[in-house]
């Protein structure tokens, strides 16, 4: 096992025992928006995983088969988060489907990069770039966790538009 291995699994565990102490205990006392607002403006800095496209944030050769899907996919996954955020703060009819769309596409988008990162051993060439998987990658998975307890959960009635 490798350290970024050992690195994103403890991290993720960190995330997940907070989420289980501090959120999931009240997740049937709020309303969807009041957890879903922050988790999509933390998915919104998505687009800094365009970082392993910058000479500087990662080492050279780090290859490209991994770069180019994990800095695109991110950069994806951060507009349908943008794209979400207003129909959630107004209730809109469209938030479920939109949260739904982003949480599916970013989901899919961490599980490539992170399988990518496997089988190109992208580690060793990530450079300073490195604190996004070994870091973020775990927030973002638990948050997109919480993200699908909340979509499977009957919402609020919505605003008209």
């Amino acid at each position: 096992m490798n350290i970024l291995t050992v690195n994103l699994l403890f991290s993720t565990l960190v995330f997940y025992i907070a989420v289980r102490l501090y959120l999931l205990p009240r997740l049937d006392d709020c309303e969807p928006r009041t957890i879903l607002l922050p988790i999509l403006l933390l998915h919104a800095l998505r687009h800094l995983g365009l970082m392993f496209l910058a000479p500087g944030a990662v080492y050279a050769g780090l290859p490209r088969e991994f770069t180019a899907p994990a800095a695109f996919g991110d950069l994806l996954a951060a507009v349908l988060a943008l794209i979400a955020i207003p129909a959630v703060a107004s209730r809109a009819k469209s938030a479920k489907p939109l949260v739904w769309l982003f949480n599916i596409v970013g989901s899919l988008d961490l599980i490539n990069a992170i399988a990518l990162a496997t089988i190109y051993d992208a580690a060793p060439l990530m450079g300073p770039a490195y604190w996004i998987p070994a870091f973020w990658v775990p927030a973002l998975l638990v948050t997109h966790y919480v993200t699908f307890l909340l979509l499977l959960r009957p919402w609020p009635r919505t605003a008209s538009t």
